[in-house]
């Protein structure tokens, strides 16, 4: 006899400031499959899927208003709803790397320890979650593979690895890896992005099976320092930054079969690591992206450039943030000079001396990416000194030295967790001055970024994944 399906319903914030979504799961057998209501300014629209931005310039009607009301009422009523948040992708479901998780625990130590659990092979991506999934990727040296992994929520048990792509090494830097790139995922499918030799690989894989859907060689990639470009989701596109040493692009694929949509080729070859951002900002969705030897916005739906700040300098590793309340992007470049900008982004053509509000070469990070946290913003710059400055001005109002980083800081509520090199967490209260909440051991070596979702914390060492808390909805 069939399972009966239960149907969960929570609440969730939308891709841009201002959006929500209301999330029917319907969970049979196992087997998570998400269905979401888009809730906008004057519009309801029922659809699958998750990084799409609804448009704001349709009519009310009453039905609609009426409905949307009432569904959103219910959603805020449910015991836990607001927590039940998917991490899809590199820096989570808004880019920014922070979870308003109510039951997501900072204290990451062996009391807070649901599981531990080997990983094959070797990488630094991310975990990304969905439902009851989690996935990874990572590389064997010896057979030149390159796979994806997917992990049980529930015990960590490993549920499938699926080779995406076999070939040559490329060369990488010995704090590199050949799966250091995150997944992305919308629930029906996953996407990868790897370097095999100089060849740039995109696959899509169904997030259940496994079965690999498609892969496409876009181009190429030059560089002695290795990969790890991130797959960005954006309504039906998957849009990658393949910014290097020679030739270079900007590019967006079709979700559902690889094909191109859009393609911006890009010709100061300078190389990034840094993955876009999307986000609604000055009224109007923009990709920014740091490379080719500028900073530069994008209409994410066609490609068209909107501004462009040249420089600050020739390679970029961090991916940018966004403060609202300031009303400002942040960015940094990492080599050969480090420059924090911050840029006013509702500008057109070329803004390089008129949208640059400030800028500093002091605490500029090289791997790690920059936080905002209300009217803070948190840097760590390559020796392991935090920096907080006054996001809307630049002012330093405090450092404090720490430890080498390669891993992203993650907001969890008002707190700030970060962890080290060498596995060691700190959670920080942002302010006028430095306060340490709490420190914690891992027990392991550590360059990939947590990832948060429904009360629980995922983290990915050198050797295991670890999963800390309990999960919130049931």
């Amino acid at each position: 006899m069939p399972m009966r399906p239960q149907v969960k319903l929570c609440l969730q914030a939308g891709p841009t400031a201002g959006d929500a979504l209301l999330v029917f799961e319907t969970v049979s057998l196992g087997i998570i499959r998400p269905d979401f209501l888009v809730l906008a300014p004057f519009r309801l629209e029922c659809r699958r899927g998750f990084a799409q931005v609804p448009s704001r310039n349709m009519k009310p009607r009453p039905f609609g208003s009426l409905l949307l009301a009432g569904l959103l009422a219910f959603a805020l009523n449910l015991p836990g709803s607001a927590s039940a948040e998917n991490w899809p992708c590199w820096r989570g479901p808004r880019g920014d790397n922070h979870s308003a998780d109510k039951d997501a625990p900072v204290q990451w130590d062996a009391a807070n320890l649901t599981w531990k659990v080997a990983v094959p092979g070797v990488g630094h991506a991310s975990p990304s979650v969905w439902g009851d999934r989690i996935y990874t990727v990572t590389g064997f040296r010896e057979k030149g593979d390159r796979a994806l992994l997917c992990f049980d929520r529930a015990s960590g048990k490993l549920l499938w690895q699926e080779t995406v792509v076999t070939g040559p090494l490329e060369k990488i830097h010995p704090e590199n890896s050949f799966a250091s790139g995150t997944p992305a995922t919308d629930g029906k499918r996953v996407f990868t992005v790897f370097r095999v030799g100089d060849e740039i690989v995109i696959a899509a894989h169904d997030a259940i099976s496994g079965k690999q859907l498609w892969l496409v060689r876009p181009g190429t990639h030059a560089g002695e320092w290795g990969f790890s470009n991130v797959p960005v989701l954006y309504k039906d596109k998957v849009i990658v930054d393949a910014d290097s040493k020679g030739a270079s692009f900007l590019i967006a694929l079709n979700q559902a079969d690889g094909r191109e949509v859009w393609r911006v080729d890009r010709t100061r070859r300078g190389i990034s690591y840094s993955a876009p951002l999307i986000r609604e900002m000055a009224g109007r969705v923009q990709l920014i992206q740091c490379g080719d030897r500028s900073v530069a916005s994008f209409n994410p739906d066609t490609g068209e450039e909107l501004w462009k700040v040249d420089g600050p300098s020739q390679e970029f590793v961090g991916t940018p943030t966004y403060s609202e309340k300031a009303g400002l992007v942040f960015v940094n470049s990492s080599w050969p000079d480090r420059h924090l900008l911050a840029i006013k982004p509702d500008g057109h053509g070329d803004v390089t001396r008129t949208h640059i509000a400030w800028r500093t070469n002091k605490g500029v990070p090289y791997v790690p990416s920059l936080l905002v946290v209300n009217d803070y913003l948190l840097a760590i710059d390559p020796k392991g000194t935090a920096l907080c400055y006054e996001a809307a001005t630049g002012n330093v109002l405090w450092q404090e030295p720490l430890a080498r980083h390669h891993a992203s800081p993650v907001a969890i509520r008002d707190l700030v967790v970060t962890i080290d090199d060498k596995g060691i967490v700190n959670v920080i209260r942002l302010g006028k001055e430095f306060q340490r909440v709490g420190r914690y051991e891992l027990g392991e070596d550590c360059y990939a970024s947590p990832a948060i979702s429904d009360g629980q914390v995922f983290v990915r060492g050198f050797k295991h994944l670890f999963c800390f808390g309990k999960l919130a909805s049931k």
